[in-house]
């Protein structure tokens, strides 16, 4: 089930090497491990689990299916932090603080979660301390990848912003780099924060110079190195 997600510490993302898994410190069994102590329950597509700005105390670990985390601001525009599939896990921030949700989360199929409170996670370290040194270290790592990630909003233009995401999502899939996971132009430009018209250009530009193609349900394929500018 483990899903690995790709290294965001590469630089400005240009020619990059083949990623290194991103939330490697929890292993598939630990994983499964917290799953099982938790309640067990389907959710239909769109159903919001999480939202940004309530007070709770889960966590959720994939079981199947995928998740879209994305925050608004005031005006209701939409930006994408993660998509996460099975074998991932979601809101463990709330185990250890009492904060409001920063960020909401919503299936985007149908999907099988395990939610998992503070007090049966808490158990979960008192039969297996072990879990807690892991839990820290995987915490750690996400924390370096959302700060690379607004670096790459705050600092990067459009065109960067772009390569740095599908390089982050691609993975090695039958001997290609390939994004697994199915994204619009819509999903990427909220990712990117950006316009749709926008990625949509940039996207057929790098289609025309072989960077990339599309494959049937919106898989990316990178084919070659990005190029430094499209200039």
């Amino acid at each position: 089930m483990q899903q690995e997600t790709r290294d965001c510490a590469r630089g400005s993302g240009m020619g990059g090497s083949a990623a290194q898994p991103l939330f490697s410190e929890l292993a598939e069994e630990d994983i499964n491990y917290f799953a099982g102590r938790g309640h067990i329950a389907t959710y239909p597509k769109g159903e919001l689990i999480i939202r940004e700005g309530e007070r709770s105390d889960h966590m959720y670990v994939i079981l199947s299916g995928r998740v879209r985390v994305f925050a608004n601001n005031s005006n209701g525009r939409k930006i994408i932090l993660n998509i996460q599939e099975a074998g991932e896990y979601f809101g463990e921030i709330a185990l250890i603080d009492e904060s409001p949700r920063s960020a909401s989360v919503e299936t985007l199929e149908k999907s099988v979660l395990s939610r998992l409170s503070r007090k049966d996670f808490e158990k979960c370290l008192d039969e297996r301390p072990d879990l807690a040194g892991s839990f820290l270290s995987a915490l750690t790592l996400r924390i370096r990848y959302l700060t690379h990630s607004v670096k790459n909003l705050a600092l990067n233009d459009v065109y960067h912003r772009v390569v740095y995401t599908l390089e982050k999502l691609a993975e090695d899939i039958d001997g290609e780099r390939a994004i697994k996971i199915p994204l619009t132009h819509r999903d990427i430009a909220q990712m990117v924060g950006s316009s749709r018209e926008m990625v949509t250009k940039l996207m057929k530009e790098l289609q025309n110079r072989r960077c990339i193609e599309i494959r049937r349900k919106h898989r990316i394929v990178l084919l070659r190195p990005f190029p430094e500018s499209l200039s």
